[in-house]
Order: C-alpha cells, then sequence, then structure tokens
C-alpha cells in the first residue's frame, strides 16, 4: 500500500474525527445513538447493519446464512451481509486502501503486524484478552489484542479405526517403532495402504512440518531453541528425527504402490472407504474426509508419534477476526465477532479444530487425549528481537520447511528414485541452516 495514500486516508479521518470531537458534547452524543450511530438504537439495544467479510467462498451463501438465523434469534436489530473473496489476501488488501473493507472481516498475513493498528478496532489488552481467548498474542501490537483466531488447528495423523480393527491394533502407538509396527499389522491383515503421502500433490508432505514439536516434545523447540542452534538436521534431533520415519516409512513399502500418481481428492474418500489407514495432515482435514465418507464414526485423529517424554499436540492459529476501524457501527460488529467465536461452533464444524475461546468444550476425540495425558499447547513466542528468526534462516538457507521440494527429496530417495542415503540429505541440510544461519546472526 502506497504510503501517501495511507497518510491521506489517516490525515482524512484525524480530520472528521477532530471535527465531530469540537460538535459533540455528552448531549450530542446521546443523541447520534438514537440515529444507529455507533450501533445502538434507541432501546439501548446492539442494531445496524453490518457487511461481514470471509474468506469461504464455500459456505457463504449456506452455512453463514444459517449463522445470521442463528445470531438475528438473539440480535433481531442487527442486519448481517455476506461478502466472500476467492483471493482473500490480494483482494482485501487492495480495498484497505479506502476506509471501505466491510465491518468485521479477518486480518491478512500481508498486513505486517505493526500496521494491524491502523487498520483495526482494539478489542481489549493482551493481558486480559489472554485469559478467555488462545492465539490472540499473534497479532497483537503495544499490549493490545485486535483479533481473535477462528479457529486453532492441530496435525497429527488422521485414521480409519476399522482399518486398524481388521488389523488387530487395539491400542494406539505412540512411538515411532509402534508406529512402523502398526503399518506392518495393517500391510499384513489387511488390504488396506498403511500411509497414504499424496507424494504427487506434493503440499500433503508439507503437513509433516506441523508434527516437530510433538517429535520434540517440547513448545520451545520451534521458535525459541531451533534458531539459536546449530545442526537442526543432526541425528536424534525432532527434524532429522521426524524425516527418517517419512524415510523409513516409504523404504519399508508401507505406502502407495506408486507415489507418483497419488490423487488427492481421491484420497479423502478412499481413506474413509477403509481403502488408505493412515494419512498426515491437519485437522481442518478431518471434516472434509468424513464428509465424503459413508462411514464418517470411522474415521479418527490421533496424535503423531513421538519418543518424547510427553505427548504435545500443537496448536496453530488460522486466520483472526476483526473490526474495521472505520466501521461505522462497532458494536454491532463485535457483537457479530464475540458470537461467531463463542457460539457459532465455526471452529469446529467447519474450520477443523478447535474454538479459540477458552470457555468452549474440546471436541470429545480431544477430551480422550487429555485424560490420557497428552498436552494441546501453542508453540512458545520467539526471544524478543527474534521475531521470524526462522523464517529468515529457512529462507535463506533455501530448506523450505513448509514447503514441499525437500520432502519430495526424501521420498524419493527412499525409493531409490535418488543416488543419495538420508544422512546425505540431512548432511546437505545442515549444513546449509549453518551457513544461513551465521550470517543471518550477524545481522541481528
Amino acid at each position: 500500500m502506497k504510503k501517501s495514500r495511507f497518510f491521506m486516508t489517516l490525515l482524512t479521518v484525524l480530520l472528521v474525527f477532530s471535527a465531530v470531537l469540537s460538535g459533540c458534547s455528552s448531549k450530542n452524543e446521546g443523541a447520534s445513538e438514537s440515529k444507529n450511530e455507533g450501533g445502538k438504537s434507541k432501546n439501548g439495544k446492539i442494531s445496524g447493519e453490518i457487511t461481514v467479510i470471509t474468506q469461504r467462498t464455500d459456505i457463504v451463501n449456506t452455512v453463514f446464512k444459517d449463522y445470521a438465523k442463528k445470531f438475528n434469534e438473539k440480535y433481531p436489530d442487527v442486519k448481517v451481509n455476506f461478502e466472500a473473496l476467492a483471493d482473500y489476501g490480494g483482494q482485501i488488501t487492495t480495498r484497505m486502501n479506502t476506509d471501505e473493507y466491510g465491518d468485521v472481516l479477518l486480518i491478512p498475513t500481508q498486513i505486517p503486524i505493526k500496521d494491524i493498528p491502523d487498520f483495526f478496532e482494539p478489542l481489549g489488552t493482551l493481558e486480559e484478552m489472554q485469559k478467555k481467548y488462545m492465539g490472540v498474542e499473534e497479532r497483537a501490537v503495544n499490549g493490545k489484542v485486535y483479533g481473535i483466531p477462528i479457529a486453532m488447528s492441530y496435525t497429527g495423523i488422521i485414521y480409519n479405526k476399522k482399518v486398524f480393527k481388521e488389523a488387530g491394533i487395539d491400542k494406539l502407538p505412540r512411538t515411532f517403532d509402534e508406529f512402523i509396527a502398526a503399518l506392518e499389522k495393517i500391510k499384513k491383515n489387511t488390504k488396506a495402504i498403511p500411509l497414504y503421502t499424496n507424494y504427487a500433490a506434493g503440499w500433503p508432505l508439507t503437513q509433516w512440518e506441523g508434527t516437530v514439536t510433538t517429535v520434540a516434545g517440547d513448545p520451545d523447540y520451534y521458535n525459541v531453541k531451533m534458531p539459536n542452534e546449530d545442526d537442526v538436521w543432526a541425528k536424534g534431533k525432532p527434524h532429522y528425527e521426524l524425516y527418517k520415519l517419512m524415510y523409513d516409512v516409504v523404504k519399508k513399502g508401507l505406502v502407495e504402490k506408486d507415489p507418483l500418481t497419488t490423487d488427492w481428492e481421491s484420497s479423502k474418500a478412499m481413506l474413509g472407504r477403509g481403502e488408505i489407514a493412515t494419512m498426515v495432515l491437519g485437522s481442518w482435514a478431518i471434516g472434509q474426509i468424513k464428509g465424503v465418507s459413508e462411514t464418517p464414526d470411522d474415521i479418527g485423529f490421533m496424535p503423531f508419534p513421538t519418543n518424547a517424554n510427553k505427548v504435545i499436540i500443537p496448536l496453530g492459529a488460522d486466520y483472526q477476526i476483526a473490526i474495521n476501524k472505520h466501521s461505522k457501527n462497532k458494536e454491532a460488529a463485535k457483537a457479530w465477532l464475540y458470537w461467531f467465536i463463542n457460539e457459532s461452533n465455526y471452529a469446529v464444524e467447519q474450520g477443523g479444530g478447535i474454538s479459540a475461546s477458552k470457555d468452549v468444550p474440546l471436541p470429545e476425540d480431544l477430551k480422550e487425549f487429555e485424560k490420557q495425558g497428552v498436552e494441546l499447547s501453542l508453540l512458545t513466542p520467539a526471544k524478543k528481537g527474534q521475531e521470524g528468526l526462522v523464517d529468515k534462516i529457512d529462507k535463506a538457507a533455501e530448506i523450505g520447511f513448509w514447503l514441499e521440494d525437500q520432502k519430495k527429496r526424501i521420498v524419493e530417495a527412499a525409493l531409490g528414485n535418488r543416488d543419495e542415503t538420508y544422512d546425505d540429505i540431512a548432511k546437505d541440510l545442515n549444513k546449509r541452516w549453518n551457513k544461513a544461519r551465521a550470517e543471518i546472526m550477524k545481522q541481528q
């Protein structure tokens, strides 16, 4: 966004605000409420018309319309309009060059965190909001919160319970060895593919990266410890162990016969039918797989295997819902925002995760894991001054933790299609990481 445009917009807002202050007394403020300005009706009830902008083009005319009906049972004087953007980040950031970008929207990741107060209404202090909601610290600025995650997602293994039962697996595997043994049982006792890589689609391989914290057994590892150490692909460290498991599973033939011809869309139905036993995916995929299964109750989720002392399921924040600071109906906008987070159940039913609200009960599967001592945990934020350091090193090293290239390389090596071993790959990735880290730390 052009700075000149931004400052012109800011100057206009300040001038209008100044004029309003100079022309209004406390008596005038009461009168403005009676005109539905500020989201209040004459009788003090929340009212007004708001536009909610979403990225969900698939359900904007169905599920969201149902949400509006339920919302109106509680807030009958608020009219809610919806608009969905196919290229959410690109389209909404263009509109944010003006004041007209809806009343309630999602904070686009393209906006630098430091600039968030220029566009969004503060919801409260970080200290008070953290008591009620998870993930709010990710886009907080100077101790103020501007958005709440629409869902908290998690990554692990989605599996078919019926296949596990047919294979004679009566206890979910916890360690790497137990997981490989379970896959071997499935291969021996059923017709199902033990683990589906989705190699050809490519991006599903990146889902493995979301399990590093589970492998480490430490929420401090990714943002705090890893950027401050060399040789992150050394034997015994989380990345080495995680992708060695990927390599071993492929090497042992516990995946599809020809990973080069996999298909993402058909794989969802295959898992639903019991033709595939497991896939490493984020929680967002659970609803999609159940949606194409005739027996959705057969679909389950389990934590990724780990040799760590405790099992941690890391939670990641989805888009954050927020309020346009230029909205003329902020009270109505806030009513929608908090109803959506606390009462719609979007996070579970459509977001494929859990609610950011600490008052909303966990899904049954996760409740059961908690009883077993599994810990749901947010990643520890980076140290002050090291925000985004992992990403900087990653990009400079051209490793691509969240990209597919190195994962495909590992699968190809395990298939015998590359003239290198897993340790050759690990040595190369360590070398890249160490060189990039040394250069970037000089700049810190």
